[in-house]
């Protein structure tokens, strides 16, 4: 069993990772590290839990720890739920001190030389770890997940990409309110309404998509227009998608090549990987993001309405996720258990 840490660990995202983690064959929670203002205190009384489990017994009486690797200490791989803001600089020191750092947070996702892992899509890019070692002279690594709403779209465009190609992605957003973290947005502002901006979402989309479906070393060709609205749903992301094709993609055959394709860690039999990565639903009015946003754990992209596009000359669906499993916290899980069993950890 190895032992893990986790850094922001009495936010959202940082209970999400203590919540996933409970029971899992291959990782155990040994440390829980956050602010100043939570050291010092239990994890029980510091977290204000707010998942619909109960906090993890094993989990509940550790002690609060400082965000340093003076504090966090003994432990084999470090999951990060850290604001971006605080992340970039903290993340850098773990991993000068020789730790692995399995990130949610986007302040590294763009770097050239730091995998940003949809697992069953690139997971390939992890081979940028040895060029990250040499360029920055650490042992340790710092290995991302992309943002949620761009982990729900790219599952279903890989199969595309991939018999089909891509010339164009048009995507609109419907997205959660928990994926503005906790106290998140003012009951005011959401509730009977719908908020047509969030903040930097929009670029990370488009360029994450392009920085995942491409190569390591290379960014995909085609172009990416987002747009992002916060909506009064808990969890849950759903999304409108056109993708104009380079050859003529027949709604059927999309539908084929999503419902059939897996990835690596499928194959791997890894403990976090849903059966199926994509799963279609052939009724007219589905997915919804409450009746279907825990499919596969969480951890699946649901597809729905797959049909031709009057205006592009490839195909239009609606694509489904949970934001902080599959978007977040599930997504990292997966990239550890990818990690481990290429022996990076």
């Amino acid at each position: 069993m190895l032992k893990a840490a986790v850094l922001g660990a009495t936010g959202n995202v940082g209970q999400i990772f203590v919540q996933l983690l409970e029971g899992h064959p291959w990782f155990e929670v040994t440390t829980v590290a956050a602010s100043e203002r939570s050291t010092g205190r239990t994890y029980g009384e510091a977290s204000r839990w707010r998942q619909t489990t109960a906090i993890p017994e094993a989990v509940a009486p550790m002690d609060v720890v400082d965000i340093s690797p003076k504090a966090v200490k003994d432990v084999d791989i470090i999951f990060s739920a850290l604001p971006s803001d605080v992340a970039g600089k903290m993340e850098e020191d773990f991993a000068a001190a020789g730790y692995v750092i399995v990130s949610n947070a986007s302040a590294h996702r763009m770097d050239p030389d730091v995998p940003m892992l949809n697992p069953e899509i690139n997971c390939s890019h992890i081979s940028l770890i040895e060029e990250q070692r040499r360029n920055r002279k650490w042992e340790g690594a710092i290995v991302t997940n992309p943002n949620c709403s761009t982990t729900v779209l790219t599952l279903p465009l890989k199969p595309i990409y991939d018999m089909f190609g891509i010339k164009s992605v048009v995507v609109s957003t419907m997205q959660a309110i928990s994926g503005a973290g906790y106290p998140g947005v003012a009951s005011l502002d959401i509730i009977d309404n719908v908020i047509p901006y969030i903040g930097g979402e929009e670029p990370k989309m488009e360029s994450e998509t392009q920085k995942i479906l491409g190569t390591a070393s290379k960014p995909a060709d085609f172009k990416v227009s987002s747009s992002c609205h916060r909506v009064p749903t808990i969890d849950g992301h759903l999304e409108a998608v056109f993708v104009e094709t380079k050859k003529y993609a027949d709604p059927a055959a999309v539908a084929e090549a999503m419902e059939n394709w897996v990835g690596e860690p499928q194959e791997l039999k890894l403990p976090s990987a849903p059966e199926k990565p994509v799963v279609v639903t052939s009724e007219n009015n589905r997915p919804q993001t409450r009746l279907d946003r825990m499919e596969g754990k969480g951890m699946s992209t649901v597809v729905g309405r797959i049909r031709r596009d009057s205006v592009f000359d490839g195909v239009k669906f609606i694509a489904l996720g949970h934001n902080t499993i599959r978007g977040a916290a599930g997504c990292g899980i997966l990239n550890a258990e990818y990690l481990k069993v290429k022996k990076f950890i």
